[in-house]
């Protein structure tokens, strides 16, 4: 396929004229058209909507009203986020006919900053669910494009297919303990969670409460800080200036002090081969940028991060859709199903435990990254498994080294570092300090312009 631009190359060619909005989105109305039976990434695409949207963005740009680097560019959101007038149905039968009359703060912004909104994306019913697919929801399940007999990751499914297979410029998921940087692991684009309180949830349907977190995918770390900039709030942790994500990327990165954490703890699985190899040579990448790498462990097991989690989420998920559960059963899937019926019965005190528990962690992450401008660190510790094969889907989706970061409240972005023989993709995972967004993009963009993994995309 012919390489899709980039936001950063797209704006560019707008400002200069050389390409118009409406070509950007028949582009991306064009490869949906190639190429979605076959990945499943969108369940519904308003190619009307977006049509007319950018021959507006084009007569405000003639007019010389030009909005930011956005303006133009179009992108989707994954269906658990409302949009007027689109269906936003979460993947659930209960919601079919759920159509919001306004568009959450996300799209208001991501509108208001001249982007198109191109469609709404595949999820896992009410993003979330136990980690297997069962083929039982309304919507087709989404699919790999690097390889579409495999996963591209939960809950956020459509958001990394689209960006890799180029149906859409950039694409909004949300994460709880990996669901947006489980799909960047598993589709080979970037993937961030913010600091906490850095994006809205207003009008985003809840999955977990305290640890729900918006994040976009891009296919570069520049285009991810463009989305950033136009969207985030500032926060408690920034001094006076206003936000400039975008300043940071091209950056030197030398003279960097970073962590390196390559002990997954004891009662976690060793990462697949091709990942530890990747990781190993990225390291060296790194140190020849003159980054300060200090090998490290964190201070609380990965496991235990699970284990915490895993009372969190299915208690606050069951409480958020009890009424759903109670009164319409049968029409949920059984994956979403089995987790509420599981957080139905965590106990009072076991929750309130947990959460006692979230609060040690995120303490001693916090003490523990205040020595270091960044960390690298596994994210996954699998390849994209095979869809279907439940026991590949749940290790992909149970093994890794996210839960830590989101019980803690770090911003964490998932990075591409190389490919396996058979053409998967392989990552590693950035994590920074509160507020900090700007040194993972200092390193991650110095990595990215070292390494030629944004040159290839999958073949479809």
């Amino acid at each position: 396929m012919t390489q899709p631009l980039t936001i950063t190359e797209a704006s560019e060619r707008i400002i200069a004229r050389s390409v118009a909005p409406l070509n950007l989105v028949e582009s991306c109305l064009e490869r949906i058209s190639a190429v979605d039976d076959r990945i499943h990434s969108y369940i519904h695409v308003d190619a009307d909507g977006a049509r007319a949207a950018a021959t507006e963005a084009a007569g405000e740009l003639a007019a010389g009203h030009w909005r930011g680097p956005l303006h133009g560019i179009p992108f989707a959101v994954k269906d658990n986020y409302d949009a007027a007038g689109m269906p936003a149905t979460a993947n659930s039968r209960v919601r079919l006919d759920n159509v919001p009359r306004h568009d959450s703060e996300l799209v208001r912004r991501l509108k208001a900053a001249g982007a198109i909104l191109i469609g709404k994306l595949s999820t896992w019913e009410y993003g979330t669910g136990n980690g297997g697919d069962y083929a039982d929801l309304p919507f087709p399940t989404a699919r790999n494009p690097w390889d579409t007999e495999r996963f591209p990751g939960g809950s956020s499914t459509g958001a990394g297919a689209s960006v890799a297979a180029g149906t859409a410029m950039f694409a909004m998921g949300s994460d709880t303990t990996g669901s947006v940087r489980l799909p960047a692991a598993a589709t080979g684009t970037v993937g961030i969670i913010p600091t906490p309180g850095r994006l809205s949830l207003e009008g985003i349907l809840p999955n977990c409460w305290s640890l729900d977190n918006p994040g976009p995918f891009t296919w570069t770390i520049a285009d991810c800080a463009i989305v950033l900039d136009a969207i985030a709030e500032k926060t408690h942790w920034d001094g006076p200036s206003a936000l400039a994500f975008r300043r940071a990327v091209g950056k030197s990165a030398a003279g960097m002090r970073v962590a390196v954490v390559t002990d997954v703890g004891a009662d976690m699985p060793e990462p697949d081969a091709d990942l530890r190899s990747a990781f190993e040579a990225g390291l060296d990448v790194l140190r020849g940028l003159g980054v300060d790498l200090v090998e490290t462990k964190l201070p609380v097991a990965p496991a235990t991060c699970f284990a915490a989690t895993s009372i969190i989420g299915p208690a606050e998920s069951a409480a958020i859709h009890e009424q759903e559960l109670s009164e319409r059963p049968d029409e949920l899937g059984f994956a979403l199903r089995d987790k509420l019926l599981a957080g139905s019965m965590v106990r009072a005190v076991d929750y309130i435990c947990a959460q006692r528990q979230r609060k040690l962690i995120a303490d001693a992450i916090e003490r523990f990254m205040s020595g270091f401008d960044a960390l690298v660190t596994f994210g996954a510790l699998h390849v994209s498994p095979r869809l279907g094969i439940e026991p590949e889907m749940t290790a992909f989706t149970m093994d890794t080294l996210l839960p830590p970061f989101s019980l803690s409240a770090h911003p964490a972005l998932i990075q591409c570092n190389g490919y396996t023989d058979a053409g998967l993709p392989l990552h590693w995972q950035i994590v920074a300090n509160r507020g900090d967004e700007a040194s993972i993009f200092r390193l991650a963009s110095a990595y990215e312009v070292t390494t030629p993994w944004r040159q290839r995309r999958p073949d479809l």
